[in-house]
């Protein structure tokens, strides 16, 4: 029988459970009195039916295949021993203290918190403090995001500062172990019921996570009754927005960067006929231009484009273009794209493209930002927003070249570039030069 301990705080379908774990289990109704699957609130369907007559739910059956005919079965979260978690000997400023301060407080309260900073601006740092404080009381702490590669830097970091285990969880991680501090997928938390005191929820505003019901209700399962959920956001959504003005939500606004330097505001590039050109296996020289103008500085460049067969193309005909760089490709398909990534950061490689796969979430000292066809509908304000985050965020180099080109300026440029105008001006940066156009 497998270590029951591993058990608590989580929940399974009943063929994941032999009959002597089920007999120590409890139990709840698989499906609400909504007539939704209780745990991803997915509607249960008549196509969907088994010959009994039961129904059963599609949305998550990759999880072990819930049904009306059959309960739930979750193991009650036990408390850990207490301890002393928390190793950073880092400072934070006066700005992020305050943040942490506002953590624990509204953590005591049990109030759902937003914390709402800048990219670049320490939010992991932040988050620490109460962390611990859950932790080193006896409880339970998961840090989630929608994304795998997120979950994996912060791993890396809360692994060098606590001295607990982490369990890190994803589609591909390795299984799960009982700890009190968890990194997980948004996904990842449709295996947890009422398992944890905090949950922290990073890039909220983050595909897939943002309007999905799935996932939220995934993190209201995962709660404890009396535990606490709090959002962190560079840019936040209309959902968590209507919740602040209703006081279901309390909002810790941050606008400075560590470093005390402003956000870089992106300057926009006319670039016309780039697909035209591409497809005759060519870059327009306005382009090859600037990318050889920055390659001078010998700072790391990344290129972002919207589309992965643009982007892979786009990176072949670099080559050809500047052979005496190592340029590099990446997208959400790329199966070794960690240890590009990491190629990347070391500096073994000097350029590398991307798709919006790495708006977030990773930090490159000292890099440059090119996003190519900004104006392309798969561009969002807020996406657009966190690339341009990518740039700046180290004290070795707190400023930056941040280009958007396009062949026609849409709204999402616009709001975004108003945006970072924005929080710098709310963070006392009046000066900061405005945006122009390079024709």
């Amino acid at each position: 029988m497998a270590d029951m301990a591993n058990y608590y705080g989580r929940l399974f379908t009943q063929y994941q459970l032999t009959e002597t774990e089920r007999l120590q289990a409890k139990t709840i109704p698989s499906q609400t009195p909504q007539q939704t699957c209780f745990r991803c609130s997915t509607l249960f369907e008549e196509k969907h039916c088994l010959p009994n007559g039961a129904l059963y739910c599609r949305e998550c059956i990759l999880l072990g295949r819930v049904r009306t005919d059959e309960e739930l079965y979750y193991f009650p979260q036990q408390p850990f021993p207490s301890q002393h978690s928390l190793k950073w000997k880092g400072k934070l400023t006066a700005w992020q203290q305050e943040i942490s301060n506002g953590l624990q407080e509204q953590f005591k309260a049990r109030k759902a918190t937003m914390v709402h900073a800048v990219t670049g601006a320490g939010k992991t740092e932040m988050i620490y403090q109460v962390v611990a404080d859950v932790i080193d009381g006896g409880g339970a702490v998961c840090l989630a995001s929608p994304r795998i590669d997120v979950c994996i830097e912060l791993y890396k970091r809360l692994k060098e500062d606590f001295t607990c285990p982490i369990s890190l969880l994803h589609g591909k991680s390795d299984s799960y172990f009982r700890t009190p501090l968890v990194i997980s997928t948004t996904h990842q938390l449709l295996k947890f019921y009422r398992a944890f005191d905090l949950i922290l929820i990073d890039e909220v505003d983050a595909f897939p996570y943002v309007d999905n019901p799935m996932l939220y209700c995934a993190v209201e399962n995962a709660v404890k009754d009396d535990g606490v959920t709090m959002f962190l956001t560079a840019t936040s959504t209309d959902e968590l927005e209507e919740k602040v003005r209703r006081g279901a939500l309390h909002r810790l606004q941050l606008p400075r960067r560590f470093h005390g330097n402003p956000l870089v505001v992106p300057q926009k590039v006319w670039l016309s006929s780039f697909e035209t050109h591409l497809n005759k296996k060519k870059i327009s020289p306005k382009l090859t231009g600037m990318i050889a103008e920055q390659r001078k500085t010998r700072f790391p460049l990344l290129i972002f484009l919207p589309e992965i067969r643009t982007g892979q193309l786009f990176s072949q005909v670099l080559a050809e273009y500047f052979p005496n760089q190592c340029i590099g490709f990446v997208s959400s398909q790329t199966e070794n794209r960690l240890e590009i990534v990491e190629q990347f950061r070391k500096r073994e490689i000097d350029i590398l493209v991307t798709t919006t796969i790495l708006e977030r979430g990773v930090t490159f000292p000292c890099v440059d930002v090119f996003v190519v066809q900004a104006n392309h509908a798969l561009y969002t304000s807020s996406s657009l927003i966190q690339i341009a985050g990518r740039v700046g965020r180290s004290l070795e180099r707190p400023t930056g070249t941040l280009l958007f080109f396009h062949d026609g300026s849409n709204r999402a440029i616009e709001k975004a570039i108003r945006e970072i105008r924005l929080m710098n001006k709310e963070a006392g940066y009046d000066n900061v030069s405005t945006v122009s156009a390079t024709s």
